[in-house]
């Protein structure tokens, strides 16, 4: 027992200039900008979902034919928008990296389910509720129609790629033991 407290090392290492996630962008002062985000499958379907998004709103609110389920598309389309931006910047910026305190993986998954589920809602209310008899506003909403399925397929997808990476965060020591994949 007495030679026990000769043997502890209580040395401090340095913390390594990139981080263990392979982070590789540039930097302007505390911001980092994570490029190689834009590459992965879950940073182009956001993009995707941005573009396609903002086309769906475009195209409902650039004709004046008002009806009350395409108030509906308006809000999920706008409201999903302006999320997936959101989260594309936060992405884009390495907060996740940076904020650990938040289980990001399962809020994306959450937060894919119920755009999806919002999606698919807004879609059937767009395609069911597109006026054949008017002639001048046919062609804005079925577009918007076509395109919010689109914009559901891209959630869709995303959805299935956050529980993915839900599930492969989710393995833990023993796992890792038994299957010899321990962290360095």
């Amino acid at each position: 027992m007495d030679e026990f407290p000769a043997k502890v090392s209580t040395e401090t290492s340095s913390q390594p200039t990139q981080s263990s996630s392979g982070f590789r962008g540039f930097s302007v002062g505390p911001v980092k900008m994570d490029v190689l985000f834009i590459r992965t499958i879950p940073g182009i379907l956001m993009i995707v979902e941005i573009v396609l998004g903002l086309l769906v709103w475009a195209l409902i609110a650039g004709s004046t034919y008002i009806n009350h389920a395409f108030g509906w598309v308006m809000f999920v389309s706008v409201t999903l928008w302006v999320i997936t931006t959101c989260l594309f910047v936060v992405y884009f910026l390495g907060v996740p990296e940076k904020i650990q305190l938040v289980p990001w993986p399962i809020a994306m998954m959450i937060f894919n389910v119920i755009a999806t589920v919002l999606y698919i809602t807004a879609f059937i209310t767009n395609a069911a509720s597109v006026p054949a008899n008017m002639v001048a506003y046919y062609n804005n909403k079925a577009a918007a129609a076509f395109f919010a399925c689109l914009v559901m397929i891209a959630y869709i997808a995303s959805s299935i790629f956050s529980f993915m990476a839900f599930r492969g965060q989710g393995s833990n020591a023993a796992t890792n033991q038994a299957t010899g994949n321990l962290p360095a």
